[in-house]
């Protein structure tokens, strides 16, 4: 019975400062509107290049195409300098402006595909059918900043 109480106990105090530290949004912190979205990929050993040389031209040239349409704010690749450690090696992202800049749109998507033209969009497929050979996607994760005041 001794332990129970004991037990009782603890979990009141832990519960107790658990209470005390939530913090409440606006008040706190503040969420950014700017959305990044990341995608992490493991790619093969000595097959960086390969992969690289892939996504110049589809991702990449993708990615700017949207830049300059207005579509996204910016996008970047992260690559480890620490190949072999961990669940990813790379890292791609496209930065947002906002969350409704990734609400479907006819208009964008009708502008995007004019400006890609049907030769980028075959020569996408042929590269990224190659891709389940040198990497495999781990994770994606849709990112907004939080700061803390």
């Amino acid at each position: 019975m001794k332990h129970i109480v004991k037990y009782f106990g603890l979990c009141c105090i832990l519960f107790a400062f658990s209470s005390q530290a939530e913090l409440e949004i606006y008040k706190d912190y503040d969420l950014g509107s700017e959305i990044i979205s990341m995608t992490t990929v493991r790619i093969d050993p000595n097959m960086e290049d390969v992969y690289l040389e892939g996504l110049r031209e589809s991702w990449v040239k993708a990615v700017r195409l949207q830049k300059q349409l207005g579509y996204i704010k910016d996008w970047k690749i992260y690559g480890s300098e620490l190949p072999q450690s961990g669940n990813f090696n790379m890292v791609l992202m496209v930065v947002f402006e906002k969350s409704s800049d990734l609400e479907p749109n006819q208009e964008k998507y009708n502008t995007f595909m004019k400006s890609w033209g049907k030769a980028n969009q075959e020569n996408s497929r042929e590269i990224t059918k190659t891709y389940p050979n040198v990497r495999a996607l781990t994770g994606e994760y849709r990112l907004r900043e939080i700061m803390i005041k």
